[in-house]
């Protein structure tokens, strides 16, 4: 807090792919109270993550799982891949998802005269 004020002043470390709306999201989740918030670089921080991963060998398999070579659920775990993927979405390139995601066959009604 502030002194001689009722204000706060929040220091925060925000990743750069989280960044992206975080004004128009705290003034709306705030009811416009807060402040537009200063946001400056501090650092780059590699990530100990590959975002590219998969499992190739049987034993990589057998520890991991088969599904964690889907690519639903290499973004549930890999927060570099949902970063990367989240960047390109937003720029309008391509990403490696299933549009469809539970398919049932499609049946034309006819109608009966």
């Amino acid at each position: 807090m502030i002194e001689g004020t009722d204000l706060f002043l929040i220091s925060a470390t925000l990743p750069v792919a989280e960044s992206s709306g975080f004004s128009t999201e705290l003034l709306s989740k705030t009811s416009g109270s807060a402040t537009a918030p200063l946001l400056s670089f501090s650092h780059w921080a590699p990530m100990d993550v590959d975002p590219f991963w998969r499992p190739t060998t049987q034993e990589e398999r057998d520890e991991h799982g088969e599904a964690y070579a889907s690519h639903e659920m290499d973004l549930t775990t890999n927060l570099a891949r949902r970063h990367i993927d989240g960047v390109r979405k937003r720029k309008g390139l391509a990403v490696e998802a299933r549009i469809v995601k539970d398919a049932e066959k499609q049946r034309t009604l006819s109608r009966n005269k």
